[in-house]
């Protein structure tokens, strides 16, 4: 089987050594020497990664001593310091009990408690408080009773407190030094109680106790804390306030009773600390769990004796900080032997890439003068599509010209369409004021033959009015050249309704005509009633022109008349509904309603039902148009008994009182 390289272009025949080669390589050989990549290639694997994991492990082990040691050193220093300044202020104190002991002033008070020598030895034992700055100095009789103490102006005063109980006064009475640290029992503070037999005449007659507050210990980092247990292991002194009064191991039940009977810890709860010992180092240092779950802080505690008294000092490391080290150091570690595996990787690589693109290069000067043929073919091709692109331009621009000369064509088209649809919507409104201007004259004639005089005014006064109307709707033209909107007028319904109804006065004889008044302002107590429009009505005002509200209501009265011309008992109902925001006017009427097909068209402009000469089929189109720039709607429906009703909806003006009156308007 001949190889793959003799069909590639540019072959040439110092490659046939290498073809026939090639050639005397047999697929289950193949097979095989693929096989021997794969295993070598997955057996340098697992060295990389067995010699990743030996550098970070023994990384980890260094940097865990490393901190560790560091730790220990930190805390050694914390605690020779603490432990120092701690033996310091014991050892200040360690005489003062025995030195106001030999006083004789507390001697014969002790042996003879009258009453002004107790009085002195208080003034004196204050003083002697004040000047060593102690918490409190008192003295004991042999009985156990306090008979002066330097608090004995206070509330609390320890004067006439049984002390029998407490252990520093039984080690003093025996004849040695009482060293105790406890909570008062009066006081209710804890302190260092420091107390020496007082002797006279080689017989001990009582015990002088100094009290020291040790709270200024607490006062340290808490991050790092220091702990300070008694011999039966209860921290008393702590820098983290919820670990005093528990212990550092559980203690047998009867060292509390012990503890419980001499109210060492004013009857606290002593428990033992949630910790536990993960691992044990040398020289009385161990890591510590605090807490329980694996987010608990650990910690490095070492101990050390304090001597006398017999206390010990534990100061606490946090070992996260050590953790965190030690992994930044093997993370930094692992990357940087996975750098070096991938730096020689890239280098095997390039030699690799190197020997290929020599061998490549010759096959390629063969392909890029393939390739050159082949773009001087495209470049042919590319030639052609343009200059066919040329004239396809050519062609669009073309088009473009002409239709904007369409476009030119058609708005000046629609510019004399607007014009006679503006002068018809004209004619269609000043139809039915010119009808009643000639009904007035003619009226006005009789009357003035007759000698009414009185109803000839009135009618020559109704003339006058419908001439201003017919004025205001040919000066309307100027809202629609200007293309303006009607300002935000407001018209009283009442009074529209009412020169409605007067204009179509004639056509209205014989036809039932109903109106009903719905408020609903206020839900709960909606009601309908007779609607007069000669009462006034202030307070319903449409935020709407005048003379285009009546121009709606008269187009609507006017077409519900139309379809109840023909109906044998005509009837039309207007109802007004009023509510917080809005006004609805509704005419509706008994007449044939509306077909179904007409229903979609009903308020285009020039389309109507009526016969040739009776309608124009501009009078809804305008008052639709009139309820939009107002702000309002115009709709239709047919009712579920016949007939048909249009539902004009207005925004309401809110109008005071004292704005407009109730009289007509």
């Amino acid at each position: 089987m001949r190889h793959a390289l003799h069909r590639l272009p540019g072959f040439e025949p110092r490659h046939a050594a290498a073809c026939r080669a090639c050639a005397t390589i047999t697929p289950s050989r193949s097979i095989h020497l693929e096989a021997a990549l794969v295993t070598r290639r997955l057996l340098i694997l697992l060295v990389l990664a067995a010699g990743l994991a030996a550098v970070c492990a023994l990384t980890w082990t260094l940097a865990w001593k490393s901190g560790i040691d560091s730790l220990r050193r930190d805390a050694a220093v914390r605690g020779d310091r603490t432990t120092a300044a701690l033996k310091s202020t014991l050892e200040r104190y360690e005489s003062l009990p025995y030195i106001v002991g030999e006083h004789p002033l507390v001697q014969d008070v002790l042996a003879n408690p009258k009453r002004e020598w107790v009085l002195a030895a208080n003034r004196y034992l204050e003083d002697v408080n004040r000047h060593a700055r102690a918490t409190t100095t008192y003295i004991i009789g042999a009985d156990g009773e306090c008979i002066a103490a330097s608090n004995w102006r206070d509330p609390d005063s320890f004067v006439g407190v049984q002390y029998r109980f407490r252990p520093y006064f039984i080690d003093a009475a025996k004849g040695g030094v009482g060293r105790f640290f406890a909570i008062g029992t009066i006081s209710h503070d804890p302190g260092y109680y420091l107390s020496q037999p007082v002797r006279r005449e080689g017989k001990i007659v009582g015990v002088v106790v100094v009290k020291l507050n040790l709270e200024w210990f607490p006062g340290t980092d808490p991050t790092e804390p220091l702990l300070v247990t008694d011999d039966h292991g209860v921290i008393f002194l702590s820098s983290v306030p919820a670990w005093k009064y528990r212990t550092v191991r559980p203690l047998p039940a009867d060292i509390l009773a012990s503890i419980d009977e001499t109210q060492q810890y004013a009857r606290q709860t002593i428990a033992p600390l949630p910790a536990h010992v993960e691992r044990v180092l040398e020289g009385d240092a161990d890591i510590v769990r605090i807490g329980r779950g694996l987010r608990a802080p650990r910690y490095l505690e070492t101990r050390r004796a304090l001597g006398e008294p017999d206390w010990h000092l534990v100061t606490m490391s946090p070992v996260g900080p050590v953790v965190d080290a030690a992994r930044s150091v093997t993370v930094m570690t692992g990357f940087g032997y996975v750098s070096l595996c991938l730096l020689g990787f890239y280098w095997r690589q390039r030699r690799a890439r190197v020997n290929e693109m020599m061998k490549s290069r010759a096959m390629l000067q063969k392909a890029y003068a393939m390739l050159n043929e082949r773009v001087a073919e495209r470049t042919a091709d590319l030639s052609q599509a343009n200059e066919q692109l040329q004239r396809e331009v050519h062609e669009r621009a073309r088009a473009e010209a002409e239709l904007r000369a369409a476009q030119d064509e058609l708005i000046q088209a629609s510019k004399l369409a607007a014009l006679g649809q503006m002068a018809a919507g004209i004619t269609h409104e000043l139809n039915q004021p010119l009808a009643a201007l000639r009904s007035f004259s003619d009226n006005t004639r009789v009357f003035l033959e007759r000698g009414q005089y009185e109803a000839a005014h009135e009618n020559l006064e109704a003339i006058g009015s419908l001439t201003e109307r017919m004025g205001k709707i040919v000066n309307q033209l100027k809202l629609f050249v200007g293309r303006a909107r009607p300002r935000s007028l407001r018209s009283p319904v009442a009074g529209a309704l009412r020169n409605a109804l007067a204009l179509l006065g004639k056509r209205l004889a014989g036809v039932s005509v109903t109106l009903t008044l719905t408020d609903r302002t206020d839900a709960a107590d909606a009601a309908s009633v007779a609607f007069d429009p000669h009462r006034g009505h202030a307070e319903l005002v449409a935020q709407c022109d005048d003379l285009r509200l009546e121009q709606v209501l008269i187009n609507l009265i006017g077409n519900a008349l139309d379809a109840v011309a023909d109906v044998p008992s005509p009837r039309i109902a207007i109802d007004i509904e009023v509510q917080a925001a809005t006004l609805a006017i509704g005419v509706r009427d008994n007449g044939p309603g509306i077909p179904d097909d007409v229903m979609p068209r009903l308020f285009e402009p020039f389309f109507t039902t009526k016969e040739m000469g009776q309608g124009m089929g501009l009078g809804l189109a305008i008052s639709s148009s009139i309820a939009r720039d107002c702000g309002g709607s115009l709709a239709a429906q047919n009712e579920p008994g016949g007939g048909a009703r249009f539902v004009l909806t207005l925004r309401r003006a809110q109008v005071s009182a004292a704005r407009v009156p109730a009289a007509d308007v």
